[in-house]
């Protein structure tokens, strides 16, 4: 993996990114142990036992100039989440990357 790590940096035609998911994230009146962001914490149900959805985090990170792109999808982790999320990412990123003829995911 260093050696085409390397080969891609090397080449200024190629884009290299990285993509990653996370845990998924429960929302709902959940516990967060205590912590919240805001100046009065919320009252949280006794029990964890009931969430409105799960969210999916999903990362794409730019390692040639190290923008990152944060997806969240309520759909299991499959091969068509990640799809949709590159081809979202290139839709928005294509005009920036039209000098490069090769691209490098890790």
């Amino acid at each position: 993996m260093f050696e085409q790590n390397q080969t891609s940096a090397d080449n200024p035609r190629s884009l290299r990114i990285s993509i990653d998911s996370k845990a998924k994230v429960k929302i709902g009146n959940l516990s967060r142990g205590g912590k919240a962001r805001t100046l009065e914490p919320q009252k949280a149900d006794d029990h964890d036992t009931e969430w409105s959805s799960v969210l999916v985090p999903f990362g794409i990170l730019n390692t040639n100039n190290d923008q990152l792109a944060i997806y969240m999808g309520q759909s299991a982790e499959t091969s068509d989440f990640i799809v949709d999320c590159l081809s979202d990412w290139w839709q928005k990123n294509q005009l920036l990357s039209s000098d490069f003829d090769e691209w490098m995911i890790n």
